[in-house]
């Protein structure tokens, strides 16, 4: 591999991994890029998920659909629109809320709008106003291939917000700066002439000579060896299928028909190839999937011809092999996205298989579903080309000119142009970065990791918010609890806030324009005495008195209300302390992004810990509160109505409290009186009785 492409390469991988800049990977067909991705999936350290527009090019890239990741309806996606809100599970947004790094291959058939949905799900599930709430994107694809497919009516609906519908139109990408890197070394073709050809049909400026001796290879009437494998390549869908249908029907001998095994969910469009897969002997065939075994035998996109079929078997001879290849079932994985319970890494959960012959009827294909494909040799049917970049598409399928054969002469017309893509193209050349530019969003990033860590904004807010719950429902909490929340509020905002906004405002001073973050000694040394400050206050006085908070309620709707701030600030504390934690070694990025995903994945709020336990006093669930909550919960059950009804919850807290022995004390509780001392008085005093171990004062102990 020349110097020149390892460089970019190289310069693609660092900005993915060590920053969190978005990267447009682009570059002419052939020239890497699927190989790119996979390189990328097998080494980065960052929590990622890879999504395509369509179910075959998901399949093919191992991820999952656009629409499926993000529950987006198919229909246009006007901004503000109510048709975005989508239900969206509880394992998703675990994902979405730690997600580093989000892949869309094939981005050049996504839509504008498409990429908006995608934005507005990521800042609504994650908390965070940053476009695709400060997700890194990776976009892959060539945008002079295949573009979206939008039906005029959609346009309609979406016009008046989009200038354009291609991706690069998005709202969202519009408001946060990418870097754009283009391949540019081509591996499919070695012919100098005929990549000149394509980059001139590529970047429209092919001239009259070379479409001229382009079209040399129009031979009318061809009619090649059925032995030669040419595969025709049109641009309709209609005209492959009769074309095959017209072949096969040809044939002589028996139709054998082979159905595939899906198990589990696989979805019928994103099926590789024909469920029923009907072949005869002699019958043309394309491999659709690469061999993954140690020989090599076959890749996606060579052709070959069915030579014997026996019931488990089907044998294919292919040009240039010395005996036909044995080719048997193979299997195609559908996924989802899940978290790993033991490693809480983002896997890919197998969800269904498609099981099936890696083969389907190759005499002709669509242009849309050969893009990413190589073939030996091709008879072109594109004069009717109707898309932009249909025709490209169709010619670089191609290894060698002379593999290639014209159904028709390309008049220039149909290698069509489009001015928007090609000031795109030329704004990507543009902003292609340097090593400069890279070695300055390493420090961007590690410094903006570092002013989040010691960030109190957050945890100011939800107590905040945790606060004017309790004070909107004043009559439903229990008067200690206002006091305590102020107490944490003040300790966080003294101790923690104001502390730590100092400190942020002098580490400007300890960044250093030639060194990282990470290798700054000086700033290593005042990280460490930082860190361990903060660390000893969340961990010895903010936890510790959050989780003394009595936060017991009938109110469902203030409780849920309460529990959602109060959760989200636990878990917000204890990210910092793990992250401060951190610092006691050495700043490390990727230590620090580790430690706050771990807590986000295995958090559990400490009301939760406690439930099963029993506490001291008024609070344990098997204690005396435990006993008069089941008891007042089943009374309440037993005639049909709430617990609250029967004795309200703050009642049931003083009662576990005081533990009156006597009817006089009972109706000192408040909350009671005496019909209710009359009614349900001699019960709760056997209860009090049992859980004291001394007998009621004017009470009969009965048998239990």
């Amino acid at each position: 591999m020349p110097a020149a492409v390892n460089e970019k390469l190289d310069l693609a991988y660092n900005f993915v991994m060590h920053t969190s800049r978005n990267v447009f990977l682009t570059g002419k067909a052939g020239t890497g890029k699927t190989t790119f991705l996979r390189q990328i999936r097998q080494s980065i350290g960052k929590r990622m998920v890879v999504v395509a527009p369509t179910g075959v090019a998901a399949i093919n890239a191992g991820g999952v659909t656009i629409h499926s990741l993000f529950q987006l309806p198919f229909g246009p996606l006007v901004p503000g629109s109510a048709v975005r809100e989508n239900n969206i599970n509880r394992e998703k947004i675990k994902i979405f809320r730690t997600l580093d790094l989000l892949v869309i291959d094939e981005i050049s058939m996504v839509r504008a709008d498409v990429l908006d949905g995608i934005d507005e799900v990521l800042r609504r599930y994650r908390h965070r106003p940053e476009p695709f709430g400060g997700v890194q994107l990776l976009l892959i694809g060539d945008m002079q291939q295949l573009p979206p497919v939008i039906r005029d009516e959609d346009w309609q609906l979406l016009s008046p917000y989009y200038e354009t519908g291609y991706f690069f139109g998005s709202r969202a990408l519009q408001q946060t700066p990418y870097v754009s890197i283009e391949l540019t070394h081509i591996y499919r073709q070695a012919d100098q002439r005929f990549i000149d050809m394509l980059n001139g049909i590529r970047e429209k400026t092919i001239t009259r000579d070379q479409l001229a001796d382009l079209n040399q290879r129009y031979i009318p009437d061809f009619a090649p060896d059925e032995r030669d494998g040419y595969i025709t390549l049109s641009t309709h869908n209609q005209r492959a299928q009769q074309i095959n249908s017209e072949k096969l029907k040809a044939l002589k001998g028996k139709l054998r028909s082979f159905e595939a095994e899906i198990d589990k969910e696989f979805p019928a469009h994103a099926f590789p190839t024909d469920a029923d897969l009907d072949l005869k002997i002699g019958a043309q065939v394309m491999f659709i999937k690469n061999d993954i075994s140690r020989d090599k035998l076959y890749y996606n996109g060579k052709i070959g011809r069915v030579t014997a079929i026996d019931d488990d078997q089907i044998y294919v001879e292919c040009q240039g092999d010395r005996e036909p290849l044995t080719v048997e079932r193979v299997s195609w994985e559908n996924v989802r996205y899940a978290l790993d319970p033991t490693t809480k890494e983002i896997t890919s959960e197998v969800i269904g298989t498609f099981t099936q012959y890696p083969l389907k009827l190759a005499w002709a294909i669509t242009i849309h579903k050969s893009q990413g494909l190589t073939f030996e040799r091709a008879i072109i049917d594109a004069s009717s080309a109707f898309a932009h970049g249909q025709v490209y598409v169709a010619l670089s399928r191609c290894k060698t000119l002379d593999g290639l054969v014209l159904r028709a002469e390309i008049p220039m017309h149909s290698i069509k142009s489009e001015q928007r893509l090609d000031d795109f193209h030329e704004q990507v050349q543009q902003q292609t970065p340097t090593e400069q530019h890279l070695t300055d969003a390493k420090r961007a990033y590690q410094e903006q990791l570092l002013e989040e860590l010691f960030s109190f904004e957050t945890a100011h807010s939800l107590l905040h918010r945790s606060r004017k719950v309790i004070h909107d429902h004043s009559g439903a909490f229990s008067g200690d609890l206002m006091l305590l929340l102020l107490q944490l509020t003040e300790l966080l905002t003294e101790k923690g806030r104001v502390v730590a906004r100092r400190f942020v405002r002098q580490l400007p001073g300890y960044f250093l324009p030639d060194v990282l973050p990470e290798a700054n000694e000086p700033l290593r040394d005042r990280l460490q005495k930082a860190g361990g400050y903060f660390h000893a206050l969340l961990t010895d006085e903010a936890l510790p008195l959050l989780h003394r908070l009595d936060t017991a309620t009938d109110n469902k709707q203030a409780r849920d209300s309460l529990f959602e701030n109060l959760d989200e600030l636990e878990k917000e504390l204890i990210s910092k302390q793990h992250g401060f934690d951190t610092l006691r070694s050495a700043f490390d990025a990727t230590a620090y992004q580790q430690a706050r995903h771990k807590v986000e994945l295995d958090f559990v709020p400490s009301r939760k810990k406690n439930e099963p336990a029993e506490k001291e006093g008024s609070t344990g669930k098997g204690g005396l509160y435990g006993a008069l909550m089941k008891w007042r919960n089943e009374l309440a059950s037993e005639h049909g109505t709430t617990g609250f009804m029967v004795l309200p919850h703050k009642t049931v807290t003083e009662l576990a409290s005081q533990r009156p022995s006597t009817m006089d004390e009972l109706m000192a509780i408040k909350g009671f009186g005496k019909t209710r001392a009359r009614q349900i008085g001699a019960d709760i005093l056997r209860i009090i009785e049992l859980h004291s171990g001394k007998p009621a004062k004017g009470s009969r102990r009965k048998a239990v």
